[in-house]
């Protein structure tokens, strides 16, 4: 699917493209969500260079994520998604010629629908490409500070119930669900500061003193936020060991109620196999109190190791 959003007469205005159209005047972005194989060909037409591949947008190293040719700035950009209580990230590919945006992507992304309602109703004043493009980075910083925020909302219910022998398994899951959300958010906060300082250091150029000066903040925030995303790190390995600990603590316990009550019954065990020989020469086999005497040693013995633990402290 081609989308077009030409700004023009200070008006924006939203169209969508099929391969038999052209460019529209003033157009400020192309969106290209899952390109089928002649709407990539459609777009070859406006471009010089190769389009980038799906597994291209995916590649990790820098000289893959951000690069300039004659087609302008491209940058590849993780993006964060929340998909019900998971994180995942969803990699973009930006674009930047002098007339438009370009953006290729297989995913649907929350940013981008929000993006758009904004222009949409007139809440973004942007007229340039590099504005636009800021201004998705600017929502993409303020929704990690959002998803970090949380993140920290999690934990400290988490904190409460580490202590709960019922809820240690919901625990472990909920830690480890976490520390995956916080591993993705991190990784699009480094993702994220990448991309602008690269942009800050090859393309300033082409920004304005306004642009620079909202890049610059973006990464104020960014550093701002690393902190808290190692803090969280932090939190989430107390947790994790807390949890271990106390779950330790509480095998502990059930095992040494098993031992304890081993030793307890071992006296009248002892008692019940000595009576339960069958020797001619026995005297008590023929006695008349034999049995109660039998019953009465056995629990005796119970009660005297049992109150024995007692009194040194091991119960």
């Amino acid at each position: 699917m081609i989308t077009a959003y030409v700004y023009e007469d200070s008006k924006l205005s939203i169209v969508e493209l099929n391969v038999q159209d052209s460019v529209p005047s003033g157009t400020l972005w192309l969106d290209l969500f899952k390109p089928e194989e002649d709407e990539r060909e459609w777009l070859r037409g406006y471009s010089v260079e190769e389009l980038p591949e799906e597994e291209d947008i995916n590649e990790i190293e820098a000289s893959a994520r951000f690069y300039q040719n004659k087609d302008g700035l491209h940058i590849n950009s993780l993006f964060p998604q929340r998909v019900g209580q998971d994180v995942k990230g969803v990699n973009i590919s930006f674009n930047l010629r002098s007339q438009f945006l370009v953006t290729l992507r297989e995913d649907d992304v929350g940013l981008i629908r929000l993006l758009r309602n904004y222009l949409r109703l007139g809440r973004l004043e942007v007229k340039t490409p590099q504005a636009l493009f800021l201004e998705l980075f600017n929502l993409k910083v303020d929704y990690l500070s959002d998803l970090i925020e949380d993140v920290y909302s999690v934990l400290e219910n988490v904190g409460e119930q580490v202590f709960e022998s019922d809820e240690l398994d919901d625990v472990f899951k909920l830690i480890t669900l976490q520390e995956d959300s916080n591993g993705k958010i991190r990784l699009s906060l480094l993702d994220t500061q990448r991309s602008l300082r690269y942009m800050q250091r090859y393309y300033r150029g082409q920004l304005s003193d306004e642009d620079l000066k909202d890049l610059r903040e973006m990464l104020s925030d960014i550093e701002s936020l690393m902190p808290h995303s190692q803090f969280i790190f932090d939190k989430l390995n107390f947790l994790l060991d807390a949890a271990m600990g106390f779950s330790g603590l509480q095998q502990n316990k059930i095992i040494k109620i098993f031992s304890v009550a081993a030793v307890i019954f071992l006296p009248p065990t002892v008692i019940a196999s000595a009576y339960g020989m069958n020797f001619a020469n026995m005297p008590e086999l023929e006695w008349q109190w034999g049995y109660p005497m039998a019953i009465l040693m056995m629990f005796g013995s119970a009660a005297s190791t049992y109150f024995f633990f007692k009194r040194k402290g091991w119960l």
